[in-house]
């Protein structure tokens, strides 16, 4: 049985279930960043996951992306599974903007305090947004 480690629940916010993950916002404001994550227990790599489970991960990668470029606008998307502080397999999905606090560089390890009205207005931008989608 999959359970959601904590580390989640403190730097992120539950937006819906997917077929295969828990799609989530990170504490992020100035960079709207969602996560992936697959709920499959003891999983850390992708290539854990069976080819099904891998196939419903890109094509879940490719609708949270979807999300970002309607929503947001973004100059560029960036998708990564890192794991080397969190351990359970979890896929990065972040919308990058030119003018960002990164740009052109990668933006892990340059997170701003997050503001908890920024991060209530993305949150209920991307929640219509799934409404619509998802009926």
């Amino acid at each position: 049985m999959f359970i959601l480690p904590n580390v989640f629940e403190g730097g992120s916010r539950p937006l819906c279930e997917l077929e295969l993950c828990l799609l989530r916002l990170s504490h992020d404001p100035a960079n709207p960043w969602l996560l992936l994550i697959p709920k499959r227990p003891q999983i850390t790599e992708i290539c854990q996951l069976s080819e099904a489970d891998q196939g419903l991960l890109v094509k879940e990668i490719s609708f949270a992306s979807n999300l970002l470029l309607k929503e947001f606008a973004p100059d560029k998307i960036n998708v990564g599974a890192l794991g080397n502080m969190v351990p359970t397999l979890h896929v990065h999905v972040i919308a990058r903007y030119r003018n960002d606090r990164a740009w052109p560089g990668p933006i892990w390890g340059t997170q701003v305090p997050p503001n908890p009205a920024e991060l209530d207005q993305i949150e209920r931008r991307l929640k219509k947004l799934l409404a619509e989608i998802i009926k």
